[in-house]
């Protein structure tokens, strides 16, 4: 493992590269991308120190001790928008716990993953640790199908999360799946304005908004309703470009059919009564026309029961609500079905306190637009972004609980049954 992390470090370049080609991201993105599951497997070769079992002597001349044994043959279902960070959530944890992971890329970028498998192998992991299959359908069937295969990690969509979790759970296996998501901020009018604003642009519109963690719902409270104007400049100034280009903020989205289907969202908050602040549609830099590019578009009025706001975009589009107190920001962001990740932005410690306490999301951020977790912790996604509810994160002590089976012996070995060790000379008084 320490090997596969210098190894990823040395050929950090050609995976963003591969990432930019494939999935679209603009090279620094990607780059990022490779960072976040480069520290996974950083912080998988210290595990070592959270591998230990425990023992207790229960009663006399008995002991209980526990310890952690693989699963067997573990599997992963890994998504088009994190081409390394995904795959690397999952090759570091479930190998050095004893696992062989057959894993399967997305079909749309599966160049990344196909790179790491081959350093991996130069690492010297050995022969069948490290499986890649491709495909789609068929192969996730097959995986959730094959008795032979414990455990399922899944990052993806509602539907195809969903079927995977129940199929799967159904034959018996662990199933960790993170599904979709609408991430809000609550903008309190105490907030640094300047830097706020910087913040909720970046986390809109990076990777294209192509992040189940992406900023995709703004809640502004009472006088923070102003800044609007503020936002609508500053995603303006961003450069929508192919990955490659120079000054490039963001991408393409990843295909024509997810270019359609969010122009169509945007459009059916029009038809809903918002307000199109932005309007990204239509958007091709000179040297590609005929690209899948959406430039930043922030839609404003927006009410509960749109469709714009109920359903996840995963595009640059944001979408705004307008709110007159903090009571009412909290009461709205709990409404709604996921709870992947949220974000307060306050120079009030007090309500910072009251927000992180009374707010339902799993993964929280105090002026923190992507409260993503390092992987010394999990990543705790919440209510509908997570199937099933049971706490099967990634990473950190839960993903290391995930590919591990606990067992626990309890033994009786009776002291008096201890074969004497000295000699005796004299004869025997017993019968």
């Amino acid at each position: 493992m320490f090997r596969f992390v210098a190894l990823i470090r040395e050929n950090w370049d050609r995976l963003a590269a591969s990432i930019t080609l494939e999935q679209g991201k603009t090279f620094a993105d990607a780059k990022g991308d490779v960072l976040r599951g480069l520290q996974v497997a950083e912080t998988a070769c210290g595990i070592t120190t959270q591998l230990t079992g425990e023992v207790l002597e229960v009663a006399k001349d008995m002991e209980t001790r526990s310890y952690r044994e693989p699963l067997g043959i573990v599997s992963a279902i890994c998504p088009f928008n994190f081409p390394a960070m995904i795959p690397l959530w999952c090759i570091p944890l479930a190998t050095v716990t004893g696992n062989c992971l057959i894993l399967k890329p997305s079909e749309r970028d599966p160049g990344a993953a196909m790179i790491l498998a081959e350093l991996a192998k130069e690492a010297g992991l050995p022969e069948g640790v490290l499986n890649i299959v491709h495909g789609a359908a068929k192969t996730v069937n097959f995986i959730i199908d094959e008795p032979r295969i414990k455990a399922i990690s899944f990052v993806g969509s509602d539907k195809a999360g969903k079927y995977i979790y129940t199929r799967g759970s159904e034959q018996g296996k662990r199933v960790q799946a993170n599904l979709g998501a609408k991430n809000h901020a609550c903008i309190m009018p105490d907030a640094n304005r300047n830097a706020t604003v910087n913040a909720l642009v970046g986390a809109a519109f990076g990777a294209a908004g192509q992040r189940c963690m992406a900023l995709s719902a703004l809640v502004l409270v009472g006088e923070a309703q102003e800044w609007l104007s503020d936002m609508v400049e500053q995603a303006k100034q961003l450069k929508v470009n192919a990955g490659f280009e120079e000054g490039a903020d963001l991408g393409p989205v990843i295909s024509k059919h997810s270019k359609e289907r969010i122009e169509s969202l945007i459009q059916s908050a029009v038809d809903d009564g918002a307000t199109l602040l932005l309007d990204g549609r239509g958007y091709n830099p000179e040297k590609y026309p005929n690209g899948n590019f959406i430039a930043p578009t922030i839609i404003s009025n927006v009410k509960p029961h749109m469709k714009c706001y109920t359903e996840e975009i995963f595009g640059p589009v944001l979408v705004c609500m307008n709110v007159d107190t903090f009571e009412d920001a909290v009461d709205l962001i709990n409404a709604n079905k996921y709870g992947n990740g949220v974000a307060v932005f306050t120079n009030s410690g007090a309500t910072a306190a009251r927000f992180q306490r009374d707010i339902e999301a799993g993964q929280v951020g105090i002026n923190t637009p992507i409260p993503v977790p390092l992987p010394m912790f999990s990543f705790t996604g919440n209510k509908g972004s997570i199937a099933g509810q049971g706490g099967n994160y990634f990473y950190g002590k839960s993903g290391l609980n995930f590919y591990t089976q606990l067992k626990t012996v309890t033994s009786l070995w009776r002291s008096s049954d201890a074969i004497s060790t000295k000699a005796s000379t004299a004869m025997p008084t017993n019968s």
